[in-house]
């Protein structure tokens, strides 16, 4: 497996959002810098888990494409998810974006 090369590096992470806990994400996001399209929460750590809505199921089922983050990482990537946080496990919610 080739390193991963972040579009955002750990001096450009600023404090969007208290505490939140951890939370799954797409390398589409934090590596091919593609917005949040679709978020959903689970009952673990944050129960966040984000993606570009780019990816195949085959990309999914490939463990190395998702990594484990600060939900304030990903807040720094799309700030757009904030709003959403606070709503409960089982919540999902996409974002359509305009061509």
């Amino acid at each position: 497996m080739k390193p991963k090369i972040f579009k955002l590096v750990a001096s450009q992470i600023k404090k969007l959002i208290q505490p939140a806990g951890g939370c799954i994400a797409s390398d589409k996001i934090t590596v091919e810098e593609f917005p949040v399209v679709y978020m959903y929460r689970e009952e673990h750590d944050s129960g966040w888990r984000f993606y570009s809505g780019t990816e195949t199921q085959e990309y999914i089922d490939n463990a190395d494409n998702l990594t484990i983050y600060n939900v304030n990482t990903i807040a720094n990537y799309d700030s757009a998810i904030i709003p959403y946080l606070e709503l409960d496990e089982g919540t999902d919610k996409f974002k359509f974006i305009e061509a």
